[in-house]
């Protein structure tokens, strides 16, 4: 059986940690398996990085701190396969230059292409355990590229996929898949299983659990997940097609402060002028998720949407560049926001979800800003500093903690 395991960087946070997870790693091989590992950078790495960057250079180039980034990863496979011959195991530590993973030319938020796999399967066959950092790629130009942060799951995920694994394991501090964040909410459940669509939107909506990116590529190639804890055996939880929950509403609240509100206001109200905006958005790949458009009034109406908080800044400036094209009398914003997101397949059959969201957050005396809806998925805009207690309402308010799944 060929199995790919990831670890995040709080499971290789320091030495203690990298040999526990090198023998985790070494059972599984000595059980018979063909072991391909991808690890994060160790604990708070990329952090310390980009804080070293910020005390040279307040507004550094992407390329520049790609190849900054990319040395903790590299950092965390040479210490693994340093920890697997200290117990006696066959390993090799390989980058992304070195196995050959392919990406897009977009420093920071590179796309994988394709990834070779000649040199992954030589050292598999030579009975390797191969170690090889997450996060990283090579573009075009031979420059080395991230995926963004969490692209370590993507990693792991692509290579299952090119490998044809029988399993992909991504490890973490906590044992699977809750329906809530249980450091927020207290009575929180760890599912058994969950689909990939109900994954998607949650690891999209500010679960940290799983890289979005990840999800789309383990749906698109049926690669089977299962997310558990690197700091026990206990069972954890399966991303697959389909689920045997028993007649769910919803399967999980998730909240995601990583985002701020713009607001552009006095637009024309003209054919055209929203395509306009959200069109140079688009080809400064700027990704917008929330949008609220108001009934125009005097000629003008005003757009609201959201982007992620890291692109603010660019965004603002964009927009100002563009203003008078744009025909914007005004430009707002507000990083004191946070999107609160209930998701389930239960919902395209279920009538109410939405009132009964929209209820718990009354009931807890929180005002919502923006709305968004998909067939799996309500989001709301609401204050910052209302977002753990909109969990924990929304969450007593499904009675999300007394879930029964089938076994």
């Amino acid at each position: 059986m060929l199995i790919v395991k990831k670890f995040g960087g709080s499971s290789v946070a320091n030495a203690e940690k990298v040999l526990n997870v090198a023998k985790r790693i070494g059972k599984s091989y000595d059980e018979g398996n063909d072991v391909v590992v991808v690890l994060s950078a160790q604990g708070d790495t990329t952090d310390e990085l980009i804080a070293k960057a910020q005390e040279i250079n307040s507004k550094p180039s992407r390329r520049e701190m790609d190849m900054l980034l990319s040395t903790g990863e590299q950092q965390s496979v040479a210490l693994m396969a340093i920890a697997l011959e200290k117990l006696g195991y066959p390993s090799i530590s390989l980058n992304a230059y070195q196995v050959g993973m392919n990406t897009t030319s977009t420093y920071s938020k590179a796309r994988l292409k394709n990834i070779q796999t000649d040199r992954v399967q030589a050292e598999l066959e030579r009975k390797n355990i191969v170690i090889i950092t997450g996060f990283q790629g090579i573009n075009r130009f031979d420059d080395i590229t991230t995926l963004g942060r969490g692209g370590s799951d993507t990693t792991a995920v692509a290579l299952a996929a090119v490998l044809k694994a029988d399993r992909c394991e991504i490890y973490t501090d906590v044992e699977g898949i809750y329906t809530a964040d249980p450091r927020i909410v207290k009575d929180a459940k760890k599912l058994s299983e969950i689909t990939y669509d109900e994954m998607l939107e949650l690891a999209s909506l500010g679960a940290r659990v799983l890289h979005n990116r990840s999800v789309e590529l383990a749906k698109k190639y049926h690669v089977e997940l299962v997310v558990r804890s690197s700091l026990n055996y206990e069972e954890g939880t399966v991303v697959r097609e389909v689920c045997n929950m028993e007649k769910m509403l919803i399967s999980g609240v998730a909240a995601d402060k990583d985002v701020a509100r713009i607001s552009v206001i006095g637009v024309h109200d003209e054919p055209g002028k929203a395509f306009n905006l959200f069109g140079l958005l688009a080809k400064h790949k700027i990704n917008i998720d929330i949008i609220l458009q108001s009934v125009g009034r005097d000629g003008t109406k005003d757009i609201t949407f959201t982007v992620a908080k890291d692109m603010l800044e660019e965004t603002l400036d964009l927009l100002e560049e563009n203003r008078e094209r744009l025909t914007v009398k005004d430009i707002v914003h507000d990083e004191n926001v946070a999107k609160v997101s209930v998701v389930g397949a239960g919902m395209v059959s279920n009538p109410g979800v939405a009132a009964k969201m929209f209820e718990a957050l009354y009931d807890a005396h929180i005002n919502i800003q923006m709305i968004s809806t998909s067939e799996i998925k309500i989001s709301v805009l609401i204050d910052e500093d209302k977002a753990e207690n909109a969990i924990n309402a929304i969450h007593d308010k499904f009675q999300l903690g007394n879930i029964k799944l089938k076994r």
